[in-house]
């Protein structure tokens, strides 16, 4: 009997995913291709803003915490817990870390708003895990109650406080920045140059490197810290397992439950992580409203990344620079930005017909053909649009990378356990 039940025994080794893999050589030039086309177009509209240091810079602000929410998004489930509640947590992260920051300090702040954060984890993990309750319910319970809650606390922490208002918390004290002396400076002149894709180079570098918050370093090195997390240890493999195959991590001895709990309390944190930002660095209180969304942006960038970090960050980058064109010249580089849209549908268009596509070749020709006729023919864009752009992205992104994704095998299922035996 024992003999059989190994023979049958699932491995605890997770399935590769399907289709291939970009190498790390391929992507960096197709970055440097989309850098080049990006070059190309600055110098033909004289848009320069779309890649000059400020630009860059605000693009990084933005980008963060859309990226701590998909990391969020990504421990979890890669433990096989869909998290929809990432919003709700965003917002338990602003009002906890602003109420904190601003009566014993920001780093106090930084620390009780993971907190709250892990806290809604933990209520997500509570209701999905070991009740079994549809995990989208559960998400959207928890984005609905987080709302609730933090309008209620609200008026009774910070009504009467110096500063602040019913909607409003008082200033909280800047966690500070750091410029690289002389480095900064050379890569902005360099980007003034204008010069053909050299300059843009720069213009993205130097964004890195001025007036950058130590939270966003914190961020930033989360992202490959939580790759060698995940991929390069025990915990992390076993991890994983619970949201590829449970019924088999199980059998060879792994607590499935509280591998998922420990996954969706810190998928909890890294989005009260992503909240702490808003209310802190990006602005210095929490205000109601203040998520507007990032979190299901978060989660976007997610499954653009196909559940991987690397391609998170890049997905997050690129939702945070669409949302800085809203804040920088945006209706001038949007319109700009038509002409680079025209240029890669039609170069999707070649490849799509290379592939033998002949129909979605021809219709994603025709799309191209009119993104590039509403350039010419305009210009300018409504503010409108300008607005709806980061949220169009989202959905345009989606729907073009959806053929290669590819989730944990058991990402959302109901598990119980002893369900294998």
């Amino acid at each position: 009997m024992t003999t059989a039940t190994a023979v049958n025994q699932p491995t605890l080794q997770p399935a590769a995913p399907a289709g291939r893999k970009l190498s790390l050589p391929v992507l960096l030039l197709v970055i440097a291709g989309g850098l080049a086309l990006t070059s190309i177009v600055r110098i033909i509209t004289g848009a320069d803003g779309i890649t000059n240091v400020s630009q860059m810079s605000t693009a990084l602000e933005l980008a963060v915490p859309i990226g701590l929410a998909g990391l969020g998004g990504l421990w979890a489930e890669r433990a096989g817990v869909v998290n929809i509640g990432l919003e709700g947590m965003m917002i338990l992260g602003t009002w906890f870390g602003a109420w904190a920051g601003y009566q014993w300090g920001p780093w106090t702040g930084v620390l009780v708003g993971i907190i709250g954060g892990a806290i809604g984890g933990l209520v997500h993990a509570f209701v999905t895990v070991t009740f079994n309750v549809n995990h989208i319910v559960s998400g959207v319970a928890i984005n609905i109650l987080a709302l609730g809650a933090t309008r209620y606390l609200a008026p009774l922490a910070f009504e009467n406080a110096p500063g602040g208002t019913a909607k409003q918390s008082p200033p909280v004290e800047s966690l500070g920045d750091f410029t690289v002396p002389g480095l900064s400076t050379a890569l902005q002149d360099l980007n003034h140059q204008g010069w053909f894709l050299v300059s843009d180079i720069a213009g993205l570098l130097g964004g890195l490197v001025t007036n950058v918050s130590w939270l966003t370093l914190i961020a930033i090195a989360l992202i490959p810290g939580s790759w060698w997390v995940l991929w390069r240890t025990a915990f992390g493999l076993r991890l994983r397992s619970c949201g590829e195959n449970p019924v088999a991590a199980e059998s060879l001895g792994v607590n499935v439950y509280k591998y998922k709990y420990l996954a969706v309390i810190i998928s909890g944190g890294l989005a009260g992580l992503g909240g702490v930002f808003l209310s802190i660095v990006a602005n210095p209180f929490y205000l109601e409203g203040q998520t507007s969304g990032r979190g299901y942006i978060g989660l976007a960038a997610m499954i653009f990344g196909n559940w991987m970090p690397g391609g998170l960050a890049i997905g997050a980058g690129l939702f945070g620079y669409t949302d800085s064109l809203n804040l920088r010249g945006g209706a001038e580089n949007v319109h700009a930005l038509l002409l680079l849209g025209s240029i890669l549908l039609v170069i999707g268009a070649i490849w799509l017909a290379v592939r033998k596509k002949y129909l979605q070749a021809g219709i994603t020709l025709v799309i191209g053909a009119l993104v590039f006729a509403w350039y010419a023919a305009t210009d300018e864009v409504p503010n409108q649009v300008v607005a709806a752009t980061p949220y169009v992205i989202t959905l345009l992104v989606l729907a073009l990378s959806a053929q290669r994704l590819r989730m944990p095998r058991a990402d959302g299922l109901p598990y119980r356990k002893g369900q294998g035996k």
